[in-house]
């Protein structure tokens, strides 16, 4: 009799055991009650048992029994990290467990474009929800103060990029890996440079860099566009780029450069000044720094828009001023056959 009772507790036991594996698979196996993609947030310090609650509170499973016990059954696969998640439709409890245990966030990023300026960058930070603000009050010369820029003007120190982060990661932070970014990568082609180039440090090369990203979105011109600018500086010629004015001008530029703009004398104004502006005046890309670095070998001093997204380049003024002449015709007759 005795045997026969233990043997019938023992089927019980491993009757009750298996139902519990079922159920537990069940539990793990069951896709969550969501229809589309969502964000989880797991806040810092959570337990598997107030991370069950939430999900019971969000209505992604059914109840918490099973989810709570897990974690007690086998703790070490349920050591969930605080984050922010991408629950994608169709996963299931298991499976959101592995991704919490792992520490799988989501990458949100940003996106610093060639040809924009830091105060474009700030804007792009204090507008993502993502990105916990912590400069918004500060001067830019804090910032770079902050950054270790050795300047008060941080224009053109951020690679323009994109940066991938976790939810709630610091503005500055963002802001120090674009600057490390461009650091690594002006000092990395700075040592690979031509030879005989009209700059002394990496900053003046990253000034001339700003220049040409502003003059030219044609990549493929950007090594002849340099070596009319490194011409220009040989033959101790002013540079006369456009871009430079128009960042001078600042908030009062408003569209058009006027003579009155040409003649107004500011630190950026290379129609009267000599040889480079005292900073960047953009976010330079990488194929503006390496053409910086590596000019064409030409004898163009002179460079004009031909109306449809390129340059006509002259070596000489005369040459110069039909170009001139020939892109003003075109855009009279743009706009002619606009109206």
């Amino acid at each position: 009799m005795l045997k026969k009772l233990i043997l019938l507790i023992l089927l019980a036991l491993l009757s009750v055991a298996a139902t519990l594996a079922y159920q537990f698979d069940k539990a793990l196996t069951t896709p969550l009650a969501i229809v589309q993609d969502n964000f989880l947030k797991v806040s810092s310090g959570s337990s598997i048992s107030s991370f069950a609650k939430q999900l019971e509170q969000k209505q992604w499973i059914t109840t918490r029994f099973w989810l709570r016990n897990y974690g007690r059954l086998f703790p070490q696969k349920a050591n969930i990290k605080a984050g922010t998640y991408l629950v994608a439709k169709g996963t299931n409890l298991g499976q959101l467990l592995v991704q919490l245990v792992e520490g799988k966030e989501y990458q949100f990023s940003v996106t610093f474009i060639e040809g924009t300026r830091f105060k474009d960058a700030l804007v792009i930070l204090a507008e993502h929800p993502q990105i916990k603000q912590s400069v918004q009050d500060k001067t830019v010369t804090e910032i770079a103060t902050e950054l270790g820029i050795d300047s008060i003007n941080p224009e053109g120190w951020l690679f323009p990029d994109t940066y991938a982060f976790t939810a709630d990661t610091l503005d500055l932070t963002l802001l120090k890996r674009a600057y490390t970014n461009m650091q690594a990568q002006l000092n990395e082609l700075w040592q690979q440079r031509a030879d005989n180039l009209p700059y002394k440090t990496p900053y003046q090369a990253l000034i001339m860099a700003s220049i040409i990203e502003k003059e030219t979105s044609y990549v493929a011109e950007q090594p002849l566009i340099s070596s009319v600018f490194v011409n220009r500086l040989r033959k101790k010629m002013r540079l006369q780029t456009d871009p430079t004015i128009i960042y001078g001008l600042g908030d009062r530029y408003k569209g058009d450069i006027t003579r009155a703009h040409k003649r107004e004398k500011t630190a950026y104004n290379t129609y009267r000044i000599n040889g480079l502006p005292p900073t960047p005046i953009a976010l330079s890309g990488l194929s503006a720094i390496k053409a910086t670095l590596h000019p064409a070998t030409s004898d163009y001093f002179y460079f004009v828009s031909n109306a449809y997204g390129k340059h006509v380049f002259s070596k000489n003024l005369a040459e110069h001023n039909r170009a001139v002449r020939d892109y003003l015709k075109k855009q009279r007759q743009k706009r002619t056959e606009q109206n």
